[in-house]
C-alpha cells in the first residue's frame, strides 16, 4: 500500500496526540495509577479512536507484507517523549502473544479489527522466580467501542484470529522498549521469562 500521508495530516496527528497525552498526565496526576484512572484513560483512548480514525488509516500504517514472516508492525506516535508512550499497532492474522505483564499500566483501543485478550491469575504462591501457574480469568475481545486496560502486573496474552488485519491504540505509562522488568509465562512449561529479551520484537517497530 502507499502512503498517503500529507503535512497537514502530520501536524493534526501530532495536535491530537498531543491533546490526548495532556489528558492523560492530567488524569494520572489527580488520582495515580488506578483501575478507576485507567477506566477514565480508556474514556479517552477510545474517543480518541472514534474521532481520529481518518488520520490513523491502514494506508499510512500499514502491517508488514503477508508472507515475511513478520506479524506485526509497531508505529511510535509520540517520538522522543521519554514519559508516556503511544503506539499504532498494525497486526496480521495469526499474531499471538504468550502471557506477559507490562512492568507498567497499559491501555489499549481499538481503531479497527478484533483482538482476543486472555487475562489471567497467577495460582502459584510467586516464591520461584523461575516458575509459576496461571489460570484464565476472563477473555475479552478488544474491538471498535471496546477497550482494556491494565495495571503493571495484570497477566495477559494477544490473539488475533480473524481475517482482517487490525489497527489498535496502545498507550503505556512507559515505554515498551524501557521496561526491562517484563515478565513472560510460557504455558507448557511453566518457565518464567525475561519478556522484553525473548519476545519483543525491537525490528518492528518505526515512526508514525
Amino acid at each position: 500500500m502507499t502512503a498517503t500521508t500529507t503535512p497537514d495530516q502530520t501536524g493534526e496527528r501530532q495536535a491530537a496526540v498531543s491533546v490526548l497525552l495532556g489528558h492523560v498526565r492530567h488524569i494520572v496526576a489527580q488520582q495515580g495509577v488506578t483501575r478507576g484512572a485507567l477506566d477514565d484513560i480508556s474514556a479517552h483512548l477510545q474517543a480518541f479512536a472514534a474521532n481520529h480514525a481518518e488520520l490513523f488509516t491502514a494506508a499510512d500504517f500499514p502491517p508488514p507484507q503477508a508472507g515475511s514472516g513478520d506479524t506485526s508492525t509497531r508505529y511510535r506516535l509520540n517520538p522522543g517523549e521519554d514519559g508516556f508512550a503511544l503506539y499504532l499497532n498494525s497486526l496480521l492474522p495469526g499474531k499471538t502473544t504468550i502471557p506477559h505483564n507490562h512492568d507498567t499500566w497499559a491501555v489499549i483501543a481499538a481503531l479497527e479489527g478484533e483482538e482476543l485478550n486472555r487475562v489471567y491469575q497467577r495460582t502459584d504462591d510467586g516464591t520461584d522466580s523461575e516458575r509459576a501457574t496461571l489460570d484464565i480469568e476472563r477473555e475479552v475481545v478488544v474491538r471498535p467501542g471496546t477497550p482494556i486496560a491494565f495495571l503493571p502486573e495484570d497477566i495477559h496474552s494477544i490473539h488475533v484470529t480473524g481475517a482482517a488485519p487490525t489497527l489498535h491504540f496502545h498507550l503505556y505509562g512507559r515505554p515498551l522498549e524501557t521496561l526491562s522488568g517484563r515478565l513472560g509465562y510460557e504455558l507448557e512449561t511453566g518457565r518464567v521469562v525475561r519478556y522484553n529479551t525473548t519476545h519483543m520484537h525491537r525490528g518492528t517497530q518505526a515512526v508514525g
